[in-house]
């Protein structure tokens, strides 16, 4: 069994990851090349999940800042003018964890999403085979009806307004946003906060992303997104594809097998004092 070094695999990833301070990024149109670059990052680090994210690709390999004034937090500044602006797909996806997509990059996810192209009629189905909760149904029917909506409006046109449902109202949209139904375009005034996302159906802001993911199947989409993955972070298992994805381990399997297949990885590999077998793009090697 061939073997990898855990150093050669930690500076892969600070390339990758722009954890180097003369490749961190220093403006938003950076960060949208960045984006462009992966294909997908997480807007945060999440713990035990290995990712690039837009928190270290500008601020270094360090916990996120408690401090409002730290400067790595520019990023909520980049963030929130880009909502809307259809320069990158952002939303909570990726466990349903805030994530940065790139717009080449969302049809691949947008076609394993639970969305056949009927937008008014796929939540429905959803809805009676169990697989959507009332409150999901009521978010997305309000946005349906009335259009962008921001975060107190929604939860007034929903009828989820008591304090009773705020947990549930908060679920609702992020199932919703996981499955590429509904996602924020904006910030607004709204609330005791005066900063609340606005929010609209994936389809009627990314009208194009239906038609360019129509012909995407199941297998491909998987191993694409497997293919940027393994290409962001060097070397994972197969545990790891699983629990970022939440796929069935024979797709993460079958997407691995494929591009081992194709020569764009290599599985049998082992890293010292690392359990499992490791799978790895051919640059580490």
């Amino acid at each position: 069994m061939a073997s990898l070094t855990k150093a050669r695999i930690a500076a892969y990833r600070a390339h990758t990851f722009r954890l180097q301070p003369s490749k961190r990024l220093k403006d938003k149109d950076q960060a949208v090349s960045f984006v462009q670059e992966r294909g997908f990052i997480y807007f945060w680090p999440i713990k035990d999940i290995l990712l690039p994210s837009l928190w270290a690709a500008v601020a270094g390999d360090r916990p996120v800042a408690d401090a409002h004034d730290d400067p790595g937090h520019v990023t909520w500044g980049w963030k929130d003018s880009l909502l809307g602006a259809r320069r990158w797909y952002y939303a909570k996806v990726l466990r349903q964890r805030a994530t940065i997509i790139s717009l080449d990059t969302a049809p691949f996810f947008y076609a394993l999403s639970e969305n056949y192209g009927s937008p008014e009629e796929d939540y429905l189905i959803q809805y009676e085979q169990g697989r959507m909760t009332q409150e999901a149904r009521a978010v997305y029917e309000a946005l349906l009806s009335q259009g962008l909506l921001d975060t107190v409006a929604l939860r007034r046109a929903a009828r989820l307004t008591n304090r009773e449902s705020e947990a549930r109202f908060n679920r609702a949209l992020i199932a919703l946003q996981a499955d590429f139904k509904i996602l924020p375009v904006g910030v607004t005034d709204a609330g005791a906060w005066h900063y609340a996302f606005a929010y609209d159906l994936v389809n009627r802001h990314f009208p194009e992303l239906v038609e360019q993911a129509r012909f995407i199947q199941d297998r491909q989409a998987r191993r694409q997104l497997a293919l940027l993955y393994f290409r962001s972070v060097g070397a994972a298992r197969i545990g790891d594809l699983t629990r970022l994805f939440g796929w069935a381990r024979p797709q993460a399997e079958r997407a691995v097998d494929e591009l081992v297949t194709s020569g764009d990885l290599r599985r049998g590999l082992a890293i010292e004092n690392q359990p499992g077998e490791w799978i790895a793009v051919p640059d580490l090697l």
